[in-house]
């Protein structure tokens, strides 16, 4: 499925061909405070299928010290953008998609070890003490 996305103001657009319809979310304290909730949901896809369409450069990355994990933002109105979730693919922040996202489900949460106390997960979505294993 393509799917394209956008930042708050519009001023960076993108798409990507998704091969599967899994949103993951992340509820590790990295990602809730990167987002202010209880973390961030997250479609991968490979690094090929994905393309800036405007404003990429526009994008600022922010890398937190002494850990493997990057903040990818727009510079104009602090939207979280994709980026580089490892060296074979790409994540997406799923509250970027704008459309083709309809046949996006929860399927994994993530890190909830490390979730916040008051984080009640309700979906179907299997859970992972820790990282995703396949």
């Amino acid at each position: 499925m393509v799917v394209t996305g956008e930042c708050n103001c519009g001023t960076v657009v993108f798409e990507a061909d998704v091969d599967e319809p899994d949103v993951f979310i992340c509820h590790c304290s990295i990602c809730r405070r990167f987002t202010g909730s209880n973390g961030i949901a997250v479609v991968l896809c490979k690094n090929d299928a994905f393309r800036w369409l405007r404003g990429e450069d526009k994008k600022t990355v922010w890398n937190k010290p002494n850990a493997q994990w990057q903040a990818n933002f727009c510079s104009v109105c602090g939207s979280a953008l994709p980026g580089s979730d490892n060296i074979d693919s790409m994540f997406i922040p799923a509250g970027s998609i704008s459309s083709g996202g309809e046949k996006l489900r929860v399927a994994h949460h993530i890190w909830v070890d490390s979730g916040a106390a008051w984080d009640v997960i309700g979906d179907q979505g299997r859970i992972h003490a820790k990282a995703f294993k396949a």
